[in-house]
This record gives structure tokens, C-alpha cells and sequence, in this order.
């Protein structure tokens, strides 16, 4: 008959992986049946009654006790497991044992008057206030650890804003800063791509590809899963793609997450199209607005991703400065389209930087034109769409209905930029820049300096309507034109792209200072900070008030007064 034996060892504190570590090694002792090794909190004492390992009229621990069950195949056997812990804790890795370890951050930071950084690993309903603690001391924050309420996250990153500090996490994974990993972090080159990553496994993936095709890495900065929702607003992306914006040693940036919430896509899209350098975006199961849009650079897989920004690091090609005019971004985009394809594409491509954007031909399904008129928005329009034609010939035969809607659009003191589509060919208005062409000059003397007109010619040299003539005729008028929808949305949103950004400020000297941490949770975070040559601190962190809740929520209303 099975035999289950507990020990309780009191204000005896081990991070995770120190436990995991002697789980495994006395459920491997002979006569061993199964062990549980855990700090005894609430959750954990569960989930070992519901493995049934917990003899409960036994169990007198509290949350700041370690516990310590074996279920053997006799009594003898238990308990000689149990006598061995001592010898297996001694025996674990460590190159923290011998060294004197701070129980208070601030004894740690003057330890260490250099590191600028605390790794935070320890329980999740610890992590928030160990970070405040962090943030007091002016010090940025790698939060691998989890189970950090979302109110916690966004007041920890507005608090960081505010200083000029950044936080990356909660249940961030991955990071390289100034060539030193944290977290899980593959040993890559360095070099000049920089990378921010609110997915820690595609952020390490993008890193092993670039190493593996021939780059380097300059910087990489995790940003934990939930910082591209809508809640907590991309703070720590936003200040990631501002810091690589000014990196000297970064000419290609990396953007890499799972589908962020609409809104928060164009955020970070419009920011990365005025960083003045390439980046490649790969936003996992997001279908992308094309290939390319100026200086954004869009991937289909992680791989793709990698191998992209290596070919942009070694490309001699520079960016331009644009010598368009750019818009009031307070006007709006109105496009008037013959062609549902093209109305659809261009949905596709501008959606991806433009917002609100509404269509009668949506890509997704809130971009569906509401009932009745579109005010405060872009808007694309596919004039050929049965609700538009009915009694009437379709708009690439007949230029009346967009020439009446052209009006109405340059009427309204809200729009500053009218698109068009003109589709040349057999079957198709013998002359449309006749009709069109006129109309857009007195749209655009009525507006003035307001409003510009811009049309993108579908055709050919053989086309029966004169190509170049077509084209001449718009250009004539003032119209702005285009030859392929690629250019076309380049020139919108660059036009409508934010000039200025409200992210807060951090100093560029975080990423060109050597990395030195405060490393507060896991040991094996501290072993590979000091096995990459980095100074690091391992602080003898407890829980406050030894777990006790409600001894912790006095001692916080005691701290708060």
C-alpha cells in the first residue's frame, strides 16, 4: 500500500525552477511513487489535492512555507526520500550560493550603482509591487512574470512613461539589450536589426533567422502579449520603435506581434512609417495591406520576416524625404472608385494605416459603411456596387455619378484628399479625363488649398483612350497621378502619417549603457546574465509579510499613508 509523507519547512523560500529541480529529482528516487515540492500557498496546496498528494488533516503550512510530499511505496522509503533534500538543494547549479544576496532592492542597487535594470520573475501576484519598487528607484523593468492584473500593467506602463523608463511585461519572454539576452534569449550576432517583439517565441524565432541568414542584431525589446491591446495602448512598442528610430546602430527595424486590435495596428503602422528607416512588420494570421507601403515592409511568416530585414540591412538603398505636402490629419480621406477590386484593394492597403476607415466593399467586418453619411472618417466607395447602379450605367462608362459625388466630397470642409480610380480599355468610357478633368479643377478651386485630387490610370500604351494623354490631361488640372495602387497608397499615407509623436521619451543612453541588472526571482536568469559578461545582483527576495494577505494589505494601507 502506497504511504504518503509531508514536511513543512518553515519561511523556507526557492523560486520555481529550484523547485522544479527537486521535484524531478526525488520523484526519480528508487521506491518513489510521486512528489510534490511547492511554496505552500492556496493554489498549489489544490492542485496537489486534486493529484491527491496532500494529506489535508496533516497540512499546517502558510503561504510562505515550503512543502515538501512524497508518496512512496512504504513508509521507509518516504522518509528516506525526505532525509535526502538537503543534499539535493546543496547540489543544485547555482553561482549565487556563495555570494552575499541583498533582501531589499535599495541594498541591492547600491550593490550595484550601475544597473539600470531589474528582472522580475517572481510570483505574479508579487510582480506589480516588486516593479513599482523598481520604478521608484529610476530603474527599466523586464517582467517575465505573469498573472499580472491588466489595471496593474497599464498603471506600472503609464507610471514608467511618465519617467522615462520602460517596462517590458508583463509575461515577457525575450529580450537582447546591448547584446546581453534576458529571459530566453537565443546567443545571436550582433549587428544592425532591431526588433520589437510582443510575442516572445516569434521574437526569438525572427532573432535565430536573422543569425542564421547572415545578420546581426542590434537591439531587441519585448513588450509582453497584452501590450497591443487596446487597453493598454502599445506604451511599451510605441516607446520600442521610438527608441530604435533614434538607435544609431539600427538601420532596420523588426515589428513582430499577433494581430494587435485594429486601432493599435494603425497606431504602431503610422509610427513605424515616420521612423525614417525600413521595418518589416509581421503580424502573425493579419493579412496584409501588400508587399510594401514607402518604408514598411510587410512579411508573411517569421521566417520571411528574418530574411527580409537581412536583405534590408545590406541594401545600399536610403530613404527619401518626401516632398509631398502632408495633410492636416483632422481631414478626411474620401475614394471614389469604378472598380470593386480596387476599391476593395485600396480598403486593404489604407486600412492598415488610416482609422476610422469605412467601406461599402470592407475587408473587415467594422469597416462597414454605417446608415447614412460618413462624417468623422475615411471613406472608399465602389460606385460599380449594385446600390450605386441601379437605373444608371456603371461608372466606368459614365463619369456623371462619382463627378456628383466628387462635388459633394470637395464641398465639405472636413475632406482633404479625394481619390480616384481611372480604368482605361475596350468597353470602357471612350475619354473619361475629358469629363473627369474639369471637374477636378473646379473641385479643387472651390476648396482651395484644402483639398487635393489624387487618381491612380489602370492601362496600357495600346489602350484605345491614349494612356499618356489621359494622364497629361489629369496632371493638367492639378491631380496628383499614379500609375499602380502601391505608389498610390504610399503617397496617402505618408500625406496623412502623424509628423509628431506623443511617446514618452526615453534616453537612447538605455540601449549604448553596458547592461547591468538587478535580478529579483529566478537564479537561472542571474546565471545567464553573468555567463553573458553582464554585472548582475541576485536579491533574496521573500514574499512581504511572509504571504499573508491580509497582513500585506495592512502593511500596504500602513505604506500608502
Amino acid at each position: 500500500m502506497k504511504h504518503t509523507h509531508l514536511e513543512i519547512r518553515s519561511g523556507a523560500y526557492y523560486d520555481s525552477v529550484v523547485l522544479m529541480q527537486l521535484h524531478r529529482a526525488l520523484a526519480d528516487l528508487p521506491g518513489v511513487d510521486d512528489a510534490g515540492v511547492v511554496m505552500a500557498t492556496p493554489a498549489n496546496k489544490e492542485l496537489l489535492l486534486d493529484s491527491d498528494l496532500l494529506p489535508a488533516e496533516s497540512d499546517t503550512s502558510g503561504p510562505d512555507d515550503l512543502l515538501i510530499v512524497i508518496r512512496a511505496d512504504d513508509e521507509a522509503e518516504a522518509i528516506e526520500a525526505i532525509g535526502q533534500v538537503d543534499a539535493l538543494l546543496a547540489s543544485r547549479r547555482s553561482t549565487v550560493v556563495h555570494e552575499f544576496k541583498p533582501r531589499s532592492m535599495s541594498a541591492a542597487a547600491k550593490q550595484l550603482p550601475d544597473a539600470d535594470w531589474v528582472l522580475i520573475s517572481v510570483p505574479g501576484r508579487y510582480a506589480a509591487d516588486v516593479a513599482r519598487e523598481a520604478l521608484d528607484l529610476g530603474k527599466h523593468v523586464f517582467l517575465y512574470s505573469d498573472n499580472v492584473s491588466l489595471a496593474d500593467e497599464i498603471e506600472l506602463k503609464q507610471t514608467a512613461g511618465e519617467r522615462g523608463l520602460l517596462v517590458m511585461g508583463p509575461d515577457c519572454g525575450t529580450a537582447m539589450i546591448n547584446g546581453i539576452g534576458l529571459g530566453f534569449a537565443n546567443r545571436v550576432r550582433r549587428g544592425s536589426i532591431g526588433i520589437v517583439g510582443a510575442s516572445g517565441t516569434g521574437l526569438q524565432a525572427i532573432m535565430a533567422g536573422i543569425h542564421n541568414y547572415g545578420g546581426g542584431v542590434s537591439q531587441a525589446i519585448g513588450t509582453g502579449g497584452r501590450d497591443l491591446n487596446s487597453e493598454v495602448g502599445a506604451a511599451t512598442a510605441l516607446q520600442g520603435l521610438a527608441l530604435l528610430s533614434e538607435d544609431d546602430e539600427t538601420n532596420v527595424i523588426v515589428l513582430v506581434s499577433k494581430p494587435p486590435d485594429p486601432e493599435i495596428a494603425v497606431q504602431l503602422l503610422s509610427t513605424a512609417r515616420n521612423s525614417g528607416k525600413p521595418v518589416v512588420v509581421q503580424f502573425v494570421g493579419y493579412a496584409p495591406p501588400g508587399r510594401r507601403i514607402g518604408n514598411l515592409h510587410f512579411a508573411v511568416s517569421l521566417s520571411e520576416a528574418a530574411e527580409v530585414s537581412v536583405q534590408l540591412s545590406v541594401s545600399s538603398d536610403q530613404l527619401e524625404e518626401s516632398e509631398y505636402r502632408s495633410l492636416n490629419t483632422d481631414y478626411w480621406l474620401r475614394g471614389l472608385f469604378s472598380g470593386g477590386t480596387l476599391a476593395y484593394e485600396a480598403t486593404l492597403a489604407l486600412g492598415a494605416l488610416l482609422q476610422p476607415l469605412y467601406s461599402n466593399v470592407p475587408v473587415h467586418a467594422e469597416q462597414k459603411l454605417p446608415v447614412g453619411d460618413i462624417t468623422a472618417a475615411h471613406a472608399i466607395f465602389d460606385l460599380g456596387a449594385d446600390e450605386f447602379t441601379v437605373g444608371r450605367l456603371h461608372p466606368m462608362i459614365d463619369n456623371d455619378l462619382r463627378i456628383r459625388r466628387m462635388r459633394r466630397e470637395a464641398a465639405d470642409p472636413n475632406v482633404g484628399l479625394i481619390l480616384l480610380d481611372v480604368v482605361l480599355g475596350e468597353g470602357a468610357h471612350a475619354d473619361p479625363a475629358s469629363e473627369l478633368g474639369p471637374a477636378i479643377a473646379a473641385c479643387l478651386q472651390i476648396a482651395g488649398e484644402r483639398l487635393e485630387v489624387v487618381a491612380f490610370v489602370v492601362g496600357t500604351d495600346e489602350d484605345p483612350q491614349d494612356l499618356e494623354g489621359q494622364i497629361a490631361q489629369l496632371q493638367r488640372v492639378g491631380a496628383r497621378v499614379f500609375d499602380n495602387l502601391t505608389d498610390t497608397a504610399d503617397y496617402i499615407t505618408h500625406k496623412f502619417s502623424a509628423s509628431e509623436s506623443d511617446t514618452p521619451a526615453i534616453s537612447i543612453d538605455t540601449l549604448r549603457k553596458p547592461l547591468a541588472a538587478i535580478n529579483v526571482g529566478l537564479e537561472s536568469f542571474y546565471d545567464s546574465l553573468t555567463d553573458q559578461g553582464a554585472a548582475a545582483v541576485q536579491m533574496d527576495w521573500r514574499p512581504p509579510a511572509g504571504g499573508n494577505e491580509k497582513l500585506m494589505d495592512i502593511l500596504a494601507k500602513i505604506k500608502s499613508k
